[in-house]
């Protein structure tokens, strides 16, 4: 199997507002039914991905946007929101598969995997099968909660960084590298992940994510549990939800509520859930065995 190119080729999708940054990894030539359509996490890009494309067989490609309000799409207009990144999915599919084939594969980790789940549910015809990689499943919200303050208690190392500038490039990536869920794994590709979204600017470094673009995607996360309830229990296509036993800092639990992943795998017939052992929220996507789950899943 030879590799994906490690540096992937532009694939410019225009949608509302301007023009959305994807990238195409693998076979510049593959059909719909070789394609998947990967969409990152909150605080993300396009560059989570090399080494699941990387480990697709030689015929598959891999398409990758930087989501609104990320990486290269930092600067198109907003708001964003789960429903606006569903939108601009739509144009990216139809981009890929402009004759309506249906033969897509839709892929989310974490955030993208609630931004696939509403794709999918508002218009499943463009994809065969769908890949939810440590998200898809309502977030618990206990009653009467602040959604603002559990906010910041969920995201607030990944909010501070937002808003920090750091010296160079060289000390933003030793932020990470001191990252518990991140660290221990260091890899090629978590480093070529984290100095993509290295921005400079005239004051040091900061992360290309747009903290207003988080913050209005992360209260979606929180408030918009009924919709990805009701999504869920309309799937109309082969689904397969990948969990990770480990959360964002490396330890358990897991992002995901485990009573709630079992009752909505006992309830749907069209979910198909596993279990990826010994990987955290953020090496489910880099650990070569759980890399090889993903492309098991992706392409069936």
């Amino acid at each position: 199997m030879s590799p994906a190119p490690l540096v992937p080729v532009p694939f410019p999708v225009e949608v509302e507002g301007g023009t959305l940054a994807t990238f195409r990894y693998g076979d510049p030539d593959a059909p719909p039914h070789r394609t998947v359509v990967a969409l990152h996490g909150i605080t993300a890009s396009s560059r989570a991905w090399p080494a699941v494309a990387r480990a697709l067989p030689d015929d598959w490609a891999l398409v990758a946007p930087d989501l609104r309000g990320r990486g290269a799409s930092r600067d198109l207009p907003g708001p964003t929101g789960l429903t606006r990144h569903a939108d601009d999915l739509t144009h990216v599919a139809a981009a890929i598969d402009p004759e309506e084939t249906g033969d897509l594969v839709l892929l989310g980790h974490s955030m993208g995997a609630y931004a696939a789940l509403l794709t999918v549910d508002d218009d499943p015809t463009p994809f065969r099968r769908l890949v939810l990689v440590d998200g898809g499943i309502p977030l618990p919200v206990p009653e009467g909660v602040d959604h603002d303050e559990l906010l910041a208690a969920t995201l607030g190392p990944a909010l501070a960084r937002l808003s920090q500038t750091y010296e160079d490039a060289e000390a933003y990536v030793d932020l990470f590298r001191a990252h518990p869920a991140l660290g221990p794994h260091w890899s090629p590709d978590i480093e070529t992940y984290v100095r993509y979204d290295a921005l400079e600017t005239a004051d040091g470094v900061r992360s290309r994510a747009v903290e207003d673009a988080v913050r209005s995607d992360g209260r979606d996360l929180l408030v918009l549990g009924e919709e990805l309830d009701d999504a869920l229990g309309r799937l109309r296509v082969p689904t397969t939800l990948l969990v990770a036993p480990l959360g964002m800092f490396g330890e358990a639990p897991g992002l995901l509520p485990a009573a709630a992943v079992e009752l909505y795998d006992a309830a749907l017939d069209d979910l198909t859930v596993e279990t990826v052992e010994d990987v955290n929220h953020y090496t489910i996507l880099f650990d070569p065995r759980a890399v090889e789950r993903v492309v098991a899943a992706v392409t069936g």
